[in-house]
C-alpha cells in the first residue's frame, strides 16, 4: 500500500517539547498525532520496572506495540511521539526530529540525549534526520512550519499534489490503537 501522507517522529528526553510541537504540527496539517504513550496505556503493553527510585517507569514491550501501531504507519499520515525512534521500521518513517544541543542541557543530561539522536543516526537514513531547535515558544512554530513545508515536498515528490492541505487516510477516524480491545480481544 502506497502512503498518502509521510510519517514523522518526533523524539526527544522528557520536558523538551515533543508533544507540543506533534499536537500543533497535527492541528496545522490534519495528520494524527500518535501518542506512543497513549497507546502503551491503553493497551497495558508496558510492565512496571523494578527500579526503587522509579517505581512508575514502564517497560514497553516493543513488539506488542509495533503490533498495535503497524496498520496506522502502513497507510501513513502518523505523527510519532516517542522518547526513541529504533524500533520503528526505517521504510515506515519518512522525516525523523530531534532537539538541539542548548535544550537538551536544560532539560536532561545531554549524554542521554546524545544516545538518542546517535539511536536515529543509527536506524534511518541521513537525509531523514534533523535537529530543529526547541529552546523558546517561538521556535515551536517555525519548527513546525518547517515540518509543513516539507510535507507539502513530500506529497510532491510521491505524486500526491500540490503541498496543499495534508488530509490523512483516515484522519479523525477511530483508529486501531484508540480501541482497547485491539490486542486484548
Amino acid at each position: 500500500m502506497l502512503r498518502t501522507s509521510p510519517n514523522i517522529i518526533i523524539t526527544g528526553t522528557p520536558g523538551v517539547g515533543k508533544t507540543t510541537h506533534c499536537e500543533e504540527l497535527a492541528s496545522k496539517t490534519a495528520l494524527h498525532h500518535l501518542s506512543i504513550n497513549d497507546v502503551v496505556k491503553k493497551h497495558n503493553i508496558g510492565e512496571s520496572s523494578n527500579d526503587p527510585e522509579d517505581p512508575n517507569t514502564k517497560i514497553v514491550d516493543e513488539d506488542r506495540l509495533l503490533d498495535c501501531i503497524e496498520n496506522d504507519l502502513e497507510e501513513g499520515g502518523q505523527i510519532i511521539d516517542w522518547h526513541a525512534c529504533d524500533l520503528f521500521p526505517p521504510s515506515l518513517i519518512d522525516l525523523a526530529r530531534g532537539y538541539g544541543e542548548k535544550k537538551l542541557q536544560e532539560n536532561m543530561d545531554c549524554e542521554i540525549m546524545e544516545v538518542l539522536v546517535q539511536e536515529a543516526r543509527d536506524a534511518y537514513d541521513e537525509e531523514m534526520i534533523v535537529e530543529l531547535r526547541s529552546e523558546e515558544v517561538e521556535d515551536v512554530e517555525k519548527n513546525v512550519e518547517r515540518i509543513e513545508k516539507w510535507i507539502g515536498e513530500w506529497k510532491k515528490e510521491h505524486g500526491k499534489g500540490e503541498g496543499g492541505d495534508v488530509d490523512a487516510k483516515g484522519a479523525g477516524e477511530k483508529k486501531d490503537e484508540d480501541d482497547p480491545m485491539f490486542l486484548h480481544g
